[in-house]
């Protein structure tokens, strides 16, 4: 079992004066669909759930979103930019290949412990639209394409042992995405204790001489939070 630094925050109170702006009030909703999506699944969740969860009418939340798939998307839109701010980073800060998957896997695997990147990753793409469903493919294959190139250039400058990226890329991305099956934010290690046990284990066959790093160390600051 494991278990989450995050607090729940009562996100109903950004609606509860009207001087808010409406920034802080979308989020609001982003975040309280997203724990909704995750107690009840997607499917089951309906409008009128995140309205009263709010304390605020149905009508109020076209204001901000024009319908249950759009604020999925929103969640998917906020996760993905919050991991592509880390892939920034990662892609600046790190030196080999090698370090720069680990850092990946660790940055991934805390998203995969807060509830946006939960509720995405258990999401049945056929309960979408053809075109929200290209929309969250886009994203995957972005944050694919991210990781495929950490890996080429470990190979390139020979910190990864000879291997196939792409294959090495969906077996990191199966183990990470399966996170959110399982993980229980009550249990007893932290999202960091994951993350770091996540990117030590996966990128161990990865390394050429089996050097790996402490990414908890080195990316403090990559901790993604929702």
């Amino acid at each position: 079992m494991v278990r989450s630094a995050a607090v729940a925050e009562p996100h109903g109170k950004a609606f509860a004066s009207r001087r808010r702006d409406p920034v802080t009030k979308r989020e609001a909703v982003l975040k309280t669909a997203a724990q909704l999506f995750l107690e009840k699944s997607y499917g089951r969740t309906s409008l009128d759930d995140v309205a009263n969860r709010l304390n605020i009418t149905k009508p109020a939340l076209y204001h901000y979103f024009h319908n249950k798939e759009d604020i999925l998307l929103g969640c998917y839109r906020w996760g993905t930019t919050l991991i592509e701010e880390s892939l920034n980073k990662i892609a600046v800060q790190y030196g080999t290949g090698l370090e720069k998957v680990e850092a990946f896997i660790y940055a991934y695997a805390n998203a995969m412990t807060v509830n946006f990147g939960r509720c995405v990753m258990r999401l049945d793409e056929g309960d979408l639209s053809g075109k929200a469903r290209a929309e969250v493919r886009t994203y995957k294959r972005k944050i694919d394409r991210r990781l495929r190139s950490f890996l080429q250039e470990g190979i390139e400058d020979s910190s990864i042992a000879p291997c196939d990226p792409k294959i090495a890329a969906f077996s990191i991305a199966g183990a990470l995405n399966w996170i959110c099956m399982w993980y229980e934010p009550e249990g007893t290690l932290t999202a960091e204790e994951i993350a770091s046990q996540f990117a030590r284990t996966l990128t161990q066959g990865l390394a050429r001489n089996h050097r790996t790093i402490d990414p908890a160390n080195k990316i403090g600051d990559l901790h993604l939070r929702a």
